[in-house]
């Protein structure tokens, strides 16, 4: 290229006038001023941009002529200039340029050696591509998928699939690369367009997009044929770029230039495509071999039940969780539920990681060493450390990447107002070959739109790659948690049943085990890549620090890491406190849960405030532990909020007085701000990291003394590894599989044979079932339980057990069942009943399933069996009951059933099973006479019996003995006499006699106890109670929702939806004002403050660094406007002394720092003590509405429900709300006031805003509703697991007695799953909103860099507030998505807000009265006198009356019995004394006062009651007695004398205070009767009402019951609501009732007389 201008030495009078402004703002280059230097001409052809030769040499010699004259020409001249550029332009937009020197398409040096010819050979392989793709993807597809059989349309992936991915991936970031190196060449060097440098790259870019869309299209539809088109274009263009590569390595093009380097890149990542081609026709033999490979799609894709699809989608779908849209955009329509999620892919199942981890663990013990406990670790290690490592390498990728950011800052910040200065010619000269200007490499980065792109790249892949971290690690974490439950389950089956029984493991231990401790574990696996990876990204930060700011930036550095340890103190704290809280908070639940059960009681006795006051007592101490709580909160929250600004302000002033009174300029001061921002993070977190290091240690340790302790012994008699005792051995043994359980873990899960059901008998019979010879058996310790046992239980025969209380009859049974230690002797079975026992034990172990389910146990369902079971068990009315009959939940999270209940579904267990044996434990314990004769009869001796089956019954009900083949009698841990009855009358005949004279007793209590409301019928009728009540409440429930359904849904959108994503505001408000209208403002206006002060630090940091380094440029900025004037004399306000104003600014800085870290402190306190006040307020007026609630509320709430609200709710109000609403305040207001700051720098930045403004609402609003769906599957899958866990551990002996454990393992192992395909789903719906909220804020960061880069002329765009600007943009990337997560979070835990207001709406009871307690008689009622007149009574005005006009006078002293069948409103009447019920007509008078008329306490603290269900509290004997603590104790031990307790409760230790235990659990419960009535007794109460008192007391204990009544209360009215007739004959006045009316009403006497009344059909009944 030849140059006509001759060179001119650098003219500097050009510069200031050429960069001119002009009034409008906008730069004009004034080209007369320009050509009248004519001295310039070198400059005049640069800043022209003059492409024509020619012209510049017109222009030349024009100069010439034209100096001194006028510049009129001039104008001529311009307008010339545009012309011919014009049409030069229009000539130059050919392929190869237009160059008047050089003929482009010239090959007289050889085709190649023309670099245009070159890039059209490179463009020969794009188009090829193109044009054979095309056609293929848009016709031939139709036809073609349709052959694909499969639900998911993401198949099978080729070999090297992600590899391909990657490396198309790499190819479309390189040829963007090299589209850009075209664009700036063509403008800075060229003087026409030379299309050919940038046209392939373009074509490049398509052809790659196109060809990783065809490859996935064939991928799905599995037809490799096609790839072949592929490979092809690979070769062609490897080929093409190798010649390109070639060509300019012999035009001396190297490294330094980008086009070289791009070019190499190129043919590299071509080759390596091809060779990912070719390794896919080596595997899949589609092409050149004879027989191509089948391949079907994984075994999961088969199942249509499998939906979690990462590990099958391609490698883009899985970065960016496409596959997710689906669930998240359908959950807005209808909720997502467990069928929807479906089930895991087979390698994230509990069982396939628990086989890995099990074989980890195992492989550890050596045949040198087996007893060597193996290490939990190290198998934690080999079993998922391969995930762990790749999560870790994605943190490091990102965490290098985030280093980007910051300087991609300080590059825009120092090259954006020097970005137009284009190459010298020398340069453009030397950096021509080939025709064409080749841009050095590090030109590339000075360009502010190339660092404003690789900002936005680096920050979508930095955000891909953490967010890809994040998943490896969560999904490793919940198999972890998996395997780690299905071996913690493994070993629970095998504990032996001593350490359970002897405390060595108690269910708590375990159920912490499985809650709390795999728990922990998996968080620590969540956190521990940044164990390695924040270290590594400290040190980088510092360094970097140090790189832009000095040895300044070390002290920044240094405030940070010296702070650290305080924050790891905090949390150390913070873990302390609430392990105290939770104390507490334990504690109050057992005293909630106490008073809601006793709830009745305390109503009745006016003790509701003592007992509520002792709850606020123990909640008082829990708020303490929660201030701390909330403090040391605050404090961590305060402190990651301030060691930002104390590590900036700490720098900068360092800078400041290091460096001689100058600050850094601002690219340097806003990356710093930046890396400081960055480094805060690692630090802050490093302190939860290493206390959840801390606790998985514990863990890990607790998990290792679980896995080494004590297992059953040796089971093999059942399997049949033992001889055989001779007379049973006569078959041949059959080859079952033994499993020998001493050895853990060392079977397969699988391997687990159900028990065979049992086949026909055979002809001849064994004679022996199981034998016992010289058995010697303990429980742990070797002190023998049972010795010198020898006995024989004869097949298909009833034997039966009998002795005293604590002889051993259960412990016999248990050790035939290989339960107990064997110490010496042997247990013997018979061949064919080795596997088939059935068995029922004492306490009776429910499932948490439907009463079908129980009883069936995982056999076969028969019908005919099933109903003669129920029969047999009398169960059938008791289902009748149940409100979905025998499919109704029961067990501890279904239907309470009572003891008896409870203990016949579980004989009905037992009789169910087809097994040969069956041994039943004490089944009558808990069943009144009548049901004890029909199992007897009816269950055991007809349908165990006509089945030939063998019966061990262990019994007190001597009774029976006669119908029994075989007898054993124990005594004190031996066999006392074996044989049959008769044998025995024979033999021993003391012991025959001595159970002659029990049986009479015994005989003599059954005349008495056959009465017409039997104990079974007032289980029943509880039963009854519940459900009828509960079903009314439920109806009103549901009303009740419809109507606040309907209030809120006023528009007409459809319902579902907007109930699903609306915000619950109004609960929110309702929680606020909980905490106190001045706490909500101070909050607040402390958090508006603190923002306003944070920003107004980094604007004024701004200022200061933009105004000392003179950068800034145009606009208006303080004080003086730069226009016309130049710089010199208008920067600090006409000549103030610089260093002075600079002082001025540093006092600004360190104020507002101060300020701004006063007001963290600030707005920490606020919130977590307004989430403090809140929660305190709520839970005081929970339980006064509670407590003083009618006590219908309670017949109609299920206790459940209600703990829930004590629980569960006001835990979350505690502990979960505060912290969120921190983080959703703190996280909203950093988003708005980093856009407000972008907007005011760059108000071209709103145009972007709008539609990223649109997509995050949406993005919101769909991820909220589905997140909420699926942290209640959470949270609803979780319970089933944790139950079926302690449900496990209560019936091992009955599981292990069934042979079940296969079954029970495999519905853990379902529970597990189901669970984890929860969990799973929500971290990657959480994954689905991260990347998209992350991409968001990219595009925010791009839209601000690309405002102040192409707009710079609006705004006030100087270098530091484009810093400015920018590093905001960078925190909004970190802040989008915790608004959005925050915010759904608040939404469901607001829930429990809602909940509790819920029931602060219930009606209290009436407890003024219209009477003033000062008006009552101190000794009211003194004679007892009782008159009841008209009475109407219901228990709900929705509900029929129960009581119909009932008349009745008492009279002073008189003994009243009332009786009636059930439901005939006897018990109504009782509680109609205490004002308890809805008394809506009629009154009752008392001593002249009418009851309705007095306050409540008044009236119940004056009148004494027995209640049926005897209830003692937690707490001494005194407290049981006096709660008031008003009495002496002479008064209580006189009432235990008269109650025959006064003995007993000598020998307790303490005395009075001796220790109750929950519920009275320490005493029978015939003796909590005795004390309910020394209760009665203490309170001297001239009128006593026994409701049904004697219901649960043996004969011998009810007749001194009686007597007691009779002297003891001679002068007092006693009202006695009888259900044995008997009790009342002896009374002054007898009232019989039928359903709500007063039927008879007679002395007994006269009552028995009328031989057709309904009393006297009652006492012979019962006689």
């Amino acid at each position: 290229m030849s140059c006509v201008c001759i060179s001119c030495p650098p003219c500097l009078q050009c510069k200031p006038q050429y960069n001119k402004t002009s009034h409008s703002g906008i730069k004009i280059r004034d080209i007369g001023d320009a050509l009248t230097h004519s001295a310039c001409p070198q400059k005049l052809r640069q800043r022209l941009d003059i492409r024509n030769e020619t012209l510049s040499l017109r222009i030349f010699t024009f100069l010439r002529v034209s100096k001194d004259q006028t510049k009129a020409p001039l104008v001529t001249l311009t307008a010339n200039c545009s012309k011919t550029m014009q049409s030069g332009g229009g000539m130059a937009l050919s392929f190869c340029g237009d160059d008047q020197d050089i003929n482009s398409y010239s090959v007289k040096d050889g085709m190649l050696n023309n670099g245009c010819f070159v890039d059209a050979l490179n463009l020969v392989p794009h188009v090829f591509l193109l044009f054979i793709t095309f056609p293929i993807l848009f016709i031939g597809w139709g036809s073609q998928s349709s052959k694909v059989q499969i639900h998911h349309n993401t198949w099978l992936h080729f070999p090297g699939h992600n590899m391909r991915w990657i490396l198309t991936f790499s190819l479309l970031f390189v040829h963007v690369c090299e589209f850009a190196e075209g664009i700036v060449s063509n403008n800075r060097g060229m003087s026409t367009n030379h299309l050919h440098l940038f046209m392939p790259a373009f074509m490049g870019f398509i052809a790659a997009t196109t060809s990783v869309v065809y490859y996935h299209n064939i991928e799905t539809s599995n037809f490799p044929k096609l790839l072949l088109v592929l490979f092809i274009y690979w070769v062609l263009a490897f080929i093409t770029k190798s010649i390109k590569l070639w060509k300019f390595a012999e035009h001396y093009v190297g490294p330094q230039h980008l086009r070289f380097c791009i070019t190499a890149l190129l043919v590299v990542l071509y080759g390596l495509l091809m060779g990912v081609e070719i390794n896919v026709i080596r595997v899949r033999k589609y092409v050149f071999f004879a027989n191509p490979q089948k391949v079907k799609p994984p075994e999961d894709l088969q199942d249509l039940g499998v939906r979690f699809l990462q590990p099958f989608v391609n490698l883009l779908s899985k970065s960016t969780y496409w596959w997710m849209n689906p669930l998240i955009m359908g959950a807005h329509k209808r909720p997502i539920e467990l069928k929807k999620i479906g089930k895991l892919p087979i390698a994230m199942r509990a069982l396939t990681n628990y086989l890995q981890l099990k074989d980890a663990y195992e492989d550890q013990r050596t045949a040198e060493d087996p007893n060597r406990a193996p290490s939990i670790w190290r198998s934690m290690y080999r079993a998922f450390g391969r995930p762990i490592l790749l999560s870790s390498t994605f943190r490091y990728l990102a965490d290098l990447l985030g280093f980007a950011g910051p300087l991609c800052i300080s590059g825009i910040v120092k090259y954006l107002n020097n970005s137009s200065v284009g190459p010298t010619a020398k340069e453009i000269e030397a950096n021509t070959h080939l025709g064409v200007y080749f841009m050095p490499s590090i030109e590339l980065l000075k360009d502010t739109s190339v660092l404003a792109v690789l900002l936005f790249l680096a920050l979508i892949l930095q955000r891909t790659f953490l967010q890809a971290s994040y998943y490896v690690t969560i999904e490793t974490g919940i198999n972890l948690r998996g395997a780690l439950l299905a071996m913690i389950y493994n070993k629970m089956l095998r504990l032996s049943t001593s350490n359970m029984s002897m405390g060595e493991m108690t269910l708590g231990q375990i159920n912490n085990l499985v809650a709390i401790e795999t728990n922990q574990l998996m968080w620590f696996l969540f956190l521990c890549p940044n164990l390695w990876a924040m270290p590594v990204q400290i040190v980088m930060g510092v360094i970097l620090l140090y790189y832009l700011l000095g040895c300044s930036a070390l002290v920044g550095a240094s405030v940070i890491v010296l702070l650290a340890p305080v924050q790891y103190l905090i949390a150390t704290k913070l873990a302390d406190t609430q392990k105290s809280s939770l104390e507490h908070s334990t504690e109050r639940l057992k005293k909630t849960t106490e008073i809601l059960k006793g709830i009745k009681l305390l109503k009745l006795y006016a003790w509701e405030n003592i007992f509520c006051g002792s709850v606020e007592d123990t909640r008082g101490k829990e708020l303490t532990s929660l201030k701390n709580f909330a403090f040391y909160t605050s404090m961590s929250i305060f402190m990651n909020a301030a060691i930002p600004i104390a590590a900036v302000l700490a720098t900068f002033v360092t800078y400041y007085f290091w460096t001689g009174n100058t600050v850094p300029a601002p690219a340097e001061a806003f990356a710093a701000l930046a890396l400081f921002h960055i480094l805060v993070t690692p630090l802050f977190l490093l302190s939860t990291v290493v206390r959840f290091a801390v606790k998985a240690l514990f863990s890990v340790q607790k998990l290792g003394e679980f896995l080494q302790s004590d297992e059953i012994g040796d089971d093999s008699w059942r399997n049949g590894d033992m001889p055989v005792s001779m007379e049973a051995g006569k078959k041949h043994m059959g080859g079952t599989k033994a499993i020998n359980r001493k050895q853990p873990m060392r079977y397969q899960m699988d391997n687990y044979e159900q028990p065979t059901r049992r086949q026909m008998r055979p002809s001849e019979t064994e004679d022996v079932a199981v034998k016992v010879s010289n058995g010697f058996f303990s429980w742990g310790s070797n002190l023998s339980t049972l010795s010198d046992i020898n006995i024989r239980i004869p097949t298909g025969q009833l034997t039966m057990i009998v002795g005293q209380v604590g002889c051993g009859k259960s412990s016999l049974l248990l050790a035939m069942l290989g339960e107990m230690q064997n110490i010496d002797g042997r247990v013997f079975w018979s061949n064919k009943n080795r596997y088939s026992v059935a068995y029922a034990t004492q306490k009776s172990w429910l499932l948490n399933a439907t009463v079908e389910e129980n009883i069936t146990f995982g056999s076969p369902f028969n019908k005919q069996r099933y109903k003669a079971v129920i029969d047999a068990c009398s169960l059938q009315p008791d289902i009748d009951l149940l409100p979905f009959g025998d499919q109704t939940e029961i067990g501890e999270r279904g239907i309470n059933l009572s003891g008896g209940q409870r203990q016949r579904i579980c004989v009905a267990r037992a009789l169910y099973q087809n097994t040969n044996i069956v041994f039943l434990d004490d089944p009558f314990s808990a069943l009144d006479i009548h049901l004890s004769d029909h199992l007897m009869q009816e269950g055991i001796l007809k349908f165990l019996q006509d089945d030939k089956r063998t019966v061990v019954l262990v019994t007190h009900k001597l009774q029976y003995l006669i119908h029994a083949d075989w007898i054993i009698a124990m005594k004190d841990g031996s066999v006392l006499r074996e044989g049959t009855l008769k044998d025995i009358q024979t033999h021993d005949i003391e012991l025959y006699e001595h159970w002659k004279t029990l049986m009479n007793r015994q005989d003599h209590g059954l005349e008495k106890d056959i009465q017409q409301d039997s104990q079974t019928t007032l289980e029943r009728k509880t039963l009854r109670r519940a459900f009828y009540s509960r079903e009314a409440k439920n109806q009103m429930d549901d009303e009740d929702e419809e109507e606040e359904e309907e209030e809120e849904d006023d528009d007409n959108m459809s319902t579902t939806t907007n109930r699903r994503s609306k915000i619950p505001w109004r609960v929110c408000w309702c929680y606020m004002s909980s905490g106190g209208f001045f706490m909500v403002f101070l909050m607040v206006s402390s958090k508006l403050l603190k923002h306003s002060v944070i920003v107004a630090i980094d604007y004024w940091l701004a200022i200061w660094t933009s105004k000392t380094n003179g950068t800034i440029g145009n606009g208006t900025i303080g004080n003086g406007t730069f226009g016309n004037e130049t710089f010199g004399n208008e920067t600090f306000g006409n000549g103030t002394d610089p260093a002075k104003d600079d002082y001025h600014y540093l006092l600004v800085f360190t104020t507002l720092c101060a300020a701004g870290i006063t007001l963290c402190l600030i707005t920490s306190l606020t919130v977590e003590f307004l989430g403090l006040s809140a929660a305190t307020n709520l839970h005081h007026n929970l339980l006064n509405k509670i407590i003083h609630a009618p006590i219908r509320f309670f017949d109609i709430t299920p206790l459940g429900q209600i703990l829930n609200r004590f629980s569960a709710d006001t835990n979350i109000i505690d502990q979960h709300i505060p912290p969120t609403l921190e983080s959703l305040t703190r996280s909203t207001l950093l988003c708005l006031s980093a856009i407000g700051v972008i907007s005011s720098i760059t108000p071209a930045f709103l145009i972007a805003l709008v539609p990223l403004a649109v997509a995050f609402y949406f993005i919101q609003k769909y991820f909220r509703v589905a997140s909420k769906d699926l942290q209640d599957l959470d949270d609803s899958t979780q319970l089933p697991l944790l139950c079926h866990f302690s449900e496990t551990a209560e019936g091992l002996t009955t599981i292990r007695a069934f042979r079940h454990e296969a079954r029970f393992k495999q519905r853990m192992l379902e529970l597990t799953d189901t669970n984890n395909t929860a969990y799973l789903f929500l971290s990657a719906a959480n994954r689905w909103l991260e990347v998209r909220t992350d991409y968001l804020g990219a595009v925010i960061v791009l839209a601000a860099a690309g405002a102040s880069i192409w707009f710079p002329s609006i705004g006030l765009a100087s270098g530091g507030l484009v810093g400015l600007g920018l590093t905001y943009a960078l925190t909004v990337t970190n802040y989008l998505n915790w608004v959005v997560r925050n915010l759904a979070d608040l939404e469901v835990q607001m829930a429990a807000v809602k909940k509790v207001n819920s029931f602060l709406g219930t009606e209290s009871e009436n407890y003024e009265g219209t009477m003033d307690a000062s008006q009552v008689p101190e000794n009211w009622p003194q004679d007892g006198e009782i008159k009841i007149q008209d009475l109407c009574v219901r228990y709900d005005p929705m509900l029929k009356p129960v009581l119909k006009h009932v008349n009745m006078y008492i009279e002073p002293g008189q003994k009243v019995g009332i009786c009636g069948r059930t439901g005939s409103g006897k018990s109504s009447l009782s509680l109609a004394f205490f004002n308890m019920v809805d008394m809506f007509e009629g009154k009752i008078v008392i001593d002249g006062i009418d009851i309705c008329k007095l306050p409540l306490q008044t009236l119940r603290s004056r009148l004494s009651i027995i209640l049926q269900d005897p209830v003692l509290f937690s707490g001494s004997i005194r407290f049981n007695l006096d709660p008031e603590r008003t009495c002496t104790d002479d008064r209580l031990w006189e009432a235990l004398e008269i109650a025959q307790l006064k003995n007993m409760v000598k020998a307790l230790p303490g005395g009075l205070d001796a220790v109750v235990n929950e519920g009275g659990e320490n005493f029978s419960v015939g003796q909590r009767q005795l004390f309910c009535l020394a209760r009665a007794f203490v309170r001297k109460s001239s009128i006593l009402i026994m409701d049904e008192a004697t219901a649960s007391i043996d004969m011998a204990t009810e007749n001194i019951l009686q007597k007691v009544v009779m002297t003891a209360f001679a002068d007092r009215t006693v009202v006695t609501i009888a259900h044995r007739v008997h009790t009342i004959l002896t009374a002054d006045l007898v009232i019989v009732m039928k359903r709500g009316n007063i039927l008879e009403y007679d002395k007994p006497e006269t009552l028995l007389e009328q031989e057709d009344g309904m009393f006297a059909s009652f006492v012979r009944a019962d006689m």
